[in-house]
């Protein structure tokens, strides 16, 4: 079974709404045609406009979406319905808050199964961070700082790489003083894709964004560009 994850360092219908590329990448890999994507918006404490702008954006494209609510759920099995899924989108806000919400819920079990099942899970910023083991969050106002994930993914995650001018030195401090463990970044509009736990793709909707592998190397932080193929209209 082919397992993948797309991880968006930013970009897609929440921050792009006028530039489908990447959805519609990510639409793409699922294992058939017309796919049943499921939109989580536990991240955010405003899901009500969050899961609007989804249904606005997905609709109009091949799929038949849905969303989960963890506060008002519509349905008692939630493991089932996610097994049915072909993508799983997660959208951005606070990881911190979305994987404790999870857990209550037993989602970081179900969603691995998912993963497994050839279910395409993907993501934007929080979106993308909870894959990975590790990943550069400012969950906690005021800075940034590693946080443990899912482990879905081997390795470290920072989104919004060149969105915001103190992601990359902040990636780099965390990691020169072994508080992160090497990994990957993406610029806004970049995503890197993951096929059965490797980096398979990297790909953007912007000319100039890019994924990086990140990694400290006796004693400094080197950056290794990964070739991103620009998705033209």
């Amino acid at each position: 079974m082919k397992r993948q994850v797309i991880a968006m360092g930013g970009g897609g219908f929440s921050m792009e709404p006028k530039n489908p590329l990447l959805d519609k990448y990510i639409i793409s890999q699922a294992r058939k045609q017309n796919p049943s994507v499921c939109f989580l918006a536990h991240a955010t404490d405003d899901a009500v406009r969050y899961v609007f702008n989804f249904f606005k954006a997905f609709t109009h494209l091949d799929v038949k979406p849905t969303f989960l609510s963890l506060f008002t759920p519509h349905t008692s099995d939630i493991e089932s319905f996610l097994m049915q899924q072909d993508v799983i989108y997660v959208g951005g806000g606070n990881t911190k808050s979305m994987l404790a919400l999870w857990r209550e819920w037993n989602l970081d079990e179900y969603l691995q199964k998912a993963y497994f099942n050839g279910t395409v899970l993907a993501g934007i910023s929080a979106g993308a961070n909870c894959w990975f083991e590790q990943c550069v969050t400012d969950s906690i106002p005021g800075k940034l700082s590693m946080l443990p994930c899912l482990g879905i993914i081997n390795g470290s995650f920072c989104p919004h790489y060149d969105g915001e001018t103190f992601r990359r030195p902040s990636l780099h401090k965390l990691m020169s003083e072994d508080q992160i463990i090497n990994g990957y970044a993406a610029d806004n509009g970049a995503a890197a894709h993951f096929i059965n736990g490797e980096l398979a793709s990297s790909v953007s909707s912007r000319p100039h964004a890019y994924v990086y592998r990140v990694r400290k190397k006796e004693g400094e932080v080197e950056e290794e560009v990964v070739e991103t193929r620009y998705l033209e209209h």
